[in-house]
Formats: C-alpha cells, sequence, structure tokens
C-alpha cells in the first residue's frame, strides 16, 4: 500500500464506512472508495484526509482473507 498525495485523490469517490452494525458516533472507523481503474482507496473517518492505496487485486485477496478467518485472532472479542 502507498500513501496518496491530495492532489491524486479523485473527488468524486464514493466512500463507505465499514462501522459495527448500529454503531453511533463518528468512529473512528474505516471508509473504502473504489477509484477508476485498478486503485482502491483507504482512509480512517478521523483522517480523512491521509488516504493509503492499494491495487483491486491485493484488495480482494484481503477481502477474501477477511471471510476465510484468517484475521480473527487480531479481533479484540473483549
Amino acid at each position: 500500500m502507498t500513501d496518496a498525495f491530495p492532489a491524486d485523490i479523485p473527488d468524486d469517490l464514493a466512500w463507505q464506512r465499514a462501522a459495527p452494525r448500529g454503531a453511533n458516533g463518528p468512529g473512528p472507523w474505516i471508509e473504502i472508495a473504489f477509484g477508476n481503474g485498478d486503485l482502491v482507496y483507504l482512509r480512517e473517518t478521523s483522517a480523512p484526509d491521509t488516504v493509503v492505496t492499494t491495487t483491486r487485486a491485493k484488495w480482494d485477496a484481503f477481502a477474501l482473507g477477511v471471510r476465510a478467518g484468517e484475521f480473527d485472532h487480531f479481533v479484540d472479542r473483549s
């Protein structure tokens, strides 16, 4: 993943927030947007000007790993 400079971030991205169901308030939550071509943009609601980019192939591999439970050990279950 790489940091995106503000000038490189399209103005028309449709950000989708990943927050727990029923969550109220500003978070902080992670937001994701798919750009034109192969780029995927990620940011945190508390720092929307800091954007990280990755490719669609890498995002898909990560999302499939999450669905398969490969990252469950990182979740705080308290």
